[in-house]
């Protein structure tokens, strides 16, 4: 993609009602439609949506194939796509409104400072689509499934709020699982190395997103992880930006 289609739609994404960001974590505020100053936290339902129903992000969204599929499927439930990429998020949110899909809606930001913009227990459940693995050593931290994303998760989470990570890289399932298992914060729910080799476990796993297919095309097998926190226990370590820690 050309820098000058990119500031295109990074110019267009701002006079979207469906869309909000900030990228600047020593300034977290909220920019909207027209370039505005807004606050959402703690008012997402009732401020954007304009009902009480509940809230579903998808993390690392992209092009927002999550986002938009599962508002499509779930009109009583809201749906808020989150990336950095703006030129993705774009994508996601033009078929949105061209849809007509008053429950979906994207936030452009940094996934580590999420809690920010969304009060505790705000969020009934959160999607993690197919994220950048930082397989290179010392990335550790930068997975989705680190220590420092899982305090935000749980702030940001009902209690009984559920996390589901679907990917294609064997190696962050696998170190996942790893890592959870010595977190007694965690409680896995549910696993699976390859979700298309039976029955899917739940309806929602049918929807593909743009990287999914390709990698499907390349023959990969796609894992799917459940997961819940346990009340009352703390999660262990987990660094995250100076100011922003949960």
């Amino acid at each position: 993609m050309s820098t000058r289609n990119k500031l295109q739609k990074f110019a267009e994404i701002l006079q979207m009602r469906n869309v909000y960001e900030n990228f600047d974590p020593k300034n977290p505020k909220l920019v909207g439609e027209g370039g505005q100053i807004v606050e959402r936290k703690g008012q997402w339902a009732k401020a954007h949506f304009g009902n009480d129903n509940p809230i579903t992000l998808e993390l690392a969204c992209g092009r927002g194939e999550y986002t938009v599929d599962l508002a499509r499927q779930y009109p009583d439930r809201n749906f808020i796509g989150v990336d950095i990429k703006g030129a993705r998020i774009w994508k996601g949110a033009n078929i949105a409104q061209d849809e007509g899909l008053d429950n979906a809606a994207f936030l452009r930001t940094r996934i580590e400072i999420i809690a920010t913009f969304f009060a505790k227990g705000e969020v009934d459940e959160i999607w993690i689509t197919f994220p950048d693995p930082f397989l290179k050593k010392g990335k550790e931290n930068r997975r989705l499934t680190a220590a420092r994303y899982l305090k935000q998760y749980r702030h940001i989470l009902k209690e009984d709020g559920i996390v589901h990570l679907k990917t294609d890289s064997r190696d962050l399932y696998e170190w996942t699982q790893e890592t959870f298992a010595q977190q007694p914060a965690i409680k896995v729910l549910y696993h699976d190395h390859d979700i298309y080799s039976k029955p899917l476990y739940i309806p929602e796993l049918s929807t593909e997103t743009y990287y999914e297919k390709l990698h499907k095309g390349l023959g990969k097998t796609i894992t799917y992880t459940q997961f819940s926190f346990v009340p009352g226990v703390d999660i262990i370590g987990g660094k995250g930006i100076p100011g922003f820690e949960i």
